[in-house]
């Protein structure tokens, strides 16, 4: 995980937005982070030139749905990148691990098999402090870079 504020891009390097649909899928687990990631998406999207009808929000129960989000968001919604965004912190089981890799491996899966790239925006931190400064605290917002990293893919889909 990075340790500089995520939040800094050059605005003058991102693609203009204006003609991209979005979606991003959002994990309703440990919800003061995955909305406030979820808001620094959206705004980095609306920043660079999407339109709010541009922009489709699912919410999901927890990070391991995510994979059957995002994959029925591409089924059903013509989109040019999705975001998936979830929140994991370590306990005292090894359910982080297991969940953590099945959502890292689905999302891998899912960026194989469509042609459509899915952002994987999953924080998986050892602590609730750690998710906090990654979602609007001291290191900035990873939905941000992620938004970038969603309309940079979508851009590269028109080649």
């Amino acid at each position: 995980m990075a340790t500089t504020n995520l939040s800094n891009y050059d605005k003058a390097t991102i693609p203009n937005a204006k003609k991209f649909r979005f979606g991003i899928v959002v994990s309703e687990w440990n919800p003061d982070i995955t909305e406030n990631l979820y808001l620094g998406a959206k705004e980095a999207f609306l920043e660079n030139g999407a339109t709010e009808e541009n922009i489709i929000k699912w919410d999901v129960p927890g990070s391991f749905e995510l994979i059957y989000g995002c994959k029925k968001m591409i089924e059903t919604q013509k989109l040019d990148a999705i975001i998936a965004i979830g929140n994991v912190i370590q306990g005292e089981t090894k359910h982080f691990d297991f969940v953590c890799d099945g959502v890292t491996q689905g999302i891998k899966d899912l960026n194989i098999k469509f042609d459509v790239p899915i952002i994987f925006c999953v924080l998986t931190d050892n602590t609730k402090q750690q998710s906090i400064d990654r979602s609007g605290g001291k290191h900035g917002n990873k939905g941000i870079e992620s938004a970038i990293a969603a309309i940079k893919m979508a851009a590269l889909r028109e080649f």
